[in-house]
């Protein structure tokens, strides 16, 4: 199965096309080190949470969006060459030293780890409008999860999701400021999953939402998490690299 490193971002509105910019060269470096995909899709349709969202797991500010982004690789072994190379200190490429590439955001509030997928369905090929989400799992459940979540591809597809995928957080580091367990208030009893499902559109996304909420559940059905503290939003791709056939 693929390996996934996740990232939840904090970035001024104002700063878009900055981002965007930034992400097209910094990602390319991935690529060339491993990487067979890198993503990032911008907050379109991201609310605001009674008790979990995305904007407190990244102390977002008003003036701020949220940048929700992944990096696929092979394997952990790949990506754990991958991400050495591009990080060290010594890394003489100029498009990854700070001084010279900027990120337009505050780094030390932004959130990222290593996910080891678990569940993958559907076409990944297309990416015209993600959801993404983070959910709290007791890490005891997670064959428990894993069912559940293949088992409802065929739910959410009928409603005419493309695509999805759901990975167990592997290598998700605890953070000063913010990190992947905050974010879902996750006790320490719980791991984190990194997820997004892919659909055709937002009009498509929205209309599945409403759907599954009139939708009566199985009196029997159990949710093996607290979806209280779940945090999901739609995002709109505004980056996607490919590593090329034969890299």
């Amino acid at each position: 199965m693929p390996y996934y490193d996740g990232f939840v971002i904090p970035v001024p509105t104002a700063a878009r096309d900055k981002f965007i910019a930034h992400a097209r060269t910094i990602d390319a470096i991935f690529i060339e080190h491993g990487a067979t995909r890198v993503v990032e899709c911008w907050g379109d349709d991201v609310a605001h949470g009674k008790v979990t969202d995305f904007y407190g797991a990244v102390d977002a500010r008003e003036d701020e969006t949220i940048a929700f982004s992944w990096i696929e690789w092979p394997d952990r072994e790949t990506r754990d060459k991958g991400m050495a190379a591009t990080m060290a200190a010594d890394n003489p490429d100029p498009r990854a030293d700070p001084a010279r590439n900027p990120m337009p955001f505050d780094g030390a509030r932004m959130i990222f780890g290593g996910f080891d997928a678990m569940v993958v369905k559907g076409d990944h090929t297309a990416l015209p409008y993600v959801q993404g989400f983070m959910v709290p799992v007791p890490t005891a459940k997670r064959d428990i999860y894993a069912k559940m979540a293949a088992e409802a591809w065929d739910m959410f597809a009928g409603y005419g999701a493309q695509a999805v995928l759901e990975a167990w957080g592997d290598d998700v580091p605890h953070g000063k400021v913010t990190d992947f367990y905050r974010g879902v208030k996750a006790t320490e009893e719980e791991s984190v999953v990194f997820s997004y499902m892919i659909w055709p559109s937002r009009d498509a996304c929205q209309e599945a939402s409403r759907k599954m909420q009139e939708a009566e559940m199985p009196t029997d059905f159990e949710i093996p998490f607290d979806g209280m503290r779940m945090v999901w939003g739609g995002f709109e791709p505004v980056v996607v690299l490919e590593a090329k056939a034969g890299d």
